[in-house]
């Protein structure tokens, strides 16, 4: 507490002034956390003074998010932030908000095995088989309206604890965003999807996302939609990955605002998705000197990619959206390369339909989704 209090006073983090008047004080207390490292050791205590009826959850620890890694650029970036910030040597970094880090000659390697063991425990899957997929490729999942009512409060847990794990399990967000549009008013056929996510987890408990050294920086883009894949209203949804070299960086999936006519108009709006997403990284990474001509982006759908590169009207596609059109745009002006993929190589197909477990294992692994010892 006093090491906290002095780094208030230091940094002058407030100016003491009068009450204006009709105004009411706000209190402040004491929140006190132990940290622990990533096999559960406590690492550190610590204490923070917040507003009182705030309650703080895990925020950033700044001093930790600024560390040096054992890089030339890390350290300079640190060194220069030291003439401006109070700031302490953590060393490597290997936990942070949850998320397993280890670093190694190969590469980077993020999990959390750790917060996956903890939901297994905390919702009681602990025990149980295993399964290889997510959900079965003849299951359709709706309404269900006659169907009976599970307790709306633990599904909703349930969801929102998968949700924070898709950071480093793109593989399972295809399933969790799913079952997230039923939260309002959740059934036993939509709970025994969620409890199969659950025991998926449980057999790949070890597994993350892992980043090779390379000097490829090359930008590329996959994207896919469902048509009609919604059995309540028959829209769409669109699912899109981004790779920086081998690395996968940028993963979404998204459900349509309007539903398709065509299965081409679908995959159209999916691949315009995609566009905006390059558009949006190619910009950014132009402040890290990193330059793109054509960006790829790779499609299997022969009659989306018609409509983007052919400018000449189309009678077929007059009514959708002009939003989505600016896809020609960017073709015509070369900023976006569309490239026709056969479908057994479409990535961002895990992200928009259940797979079956070949098929599955070998877009995850293509991902980077994988066990490291």
């Amino acid at each position: 507490m006093k090491e906290e209090l002095k780094s208030m006073y230091d940094n002058r983090v407030w100016d003491l002034v009068e009450l204006p008047e009709r105004s009411k004080r706000v209190g402040c207390k004491w929140i006190f956390k132990t940290k622990r490292d990533s096999n559960g050791n406590i690492e550190r205590y610590m204490a923070r003074l917040v507003a009182r009826g705030y309650t703080q959850k895990d925020g950033i620890d700044y001093k930790e998010t600024f560390s040096p890694v054992s890089k030339k650029d890390s350290l300079r970036i640190v060194m220069a932030l030291q003439g401006e910030f109070e700031m302490s040597m953590m060393g490597e970094l290997n936990f942070f908000l949850g998320l397993q880090i280890k670093q190694c000659q190969e590469g980077i390697y993020i999990s959390q095995s750790k917060y996956t063991k903890e939901l297994l425990k905390k919702f009681g899957i602990e025990e149980g088989r295993t399964v290889s997929t997510l959900m079965a490729t003849n299951v359709k999942i709706d309404k269900d309206e006659k169907g009976k009512s599970v307790d709306e409060s633990k599904y909703r847990g349930m969801i929102g604890s998968l949700l924070y794990l898709t950071a480093s399990r793109p593989d399972i967000l295809h399933v969790v965003c799913l079952c997230a549009r039923f939260q309002s008013n959740p059934k036993e056929s939509h709970m025994s999807v969620v409890k199969r996510i659950f025991r998926y987890l449980k057999g790949t408990i070890q597994y993350g996302l892992f980043y090779p050294k390379n000097e490829n920086f090359s930008l590329k883009g996959y994207r896919d939609s469902d048509y009609a894949g919604n059995i309540d209203d028959r829209k769409s949804t669109s699912g899109s990955c981004q790779f920086l070299g081998d690395c996968l960086v940028s993963w979404f999936l998204k459900k349509q605002n309007c539903v398709s006519l065509l299965t081409a108009e679908a995959e159209y709006i999916s691949t315009a998705f995609c566009c905006t997403q390059l558009l949006w990284m190619k910009q950014t990474l132009a402040d890290y000197k990193c330059s793109f001509e054509s960006v790829p982006i790779f499609c299997d759908n022969i009659s989306a990619i018609n409509i983007a590169q052919n400018l000449v009207h189309h009678n077929r596609t007059k009514h959708m959206e002009i939003r989505h059109h600016f896809l020609r745009d960017c073709v015509s002006k070369r900023k976006i390369e569309i490239s026709f993929v056969p479908s057994q190589d479409q990535l961002a197909d895990i992200f928009t339909k259940p797979l079956s477990s070949e098929t599955f294992a070998s877009i995850r692994a293509r991902l980077g989704i994988m066990h490291i010892e």
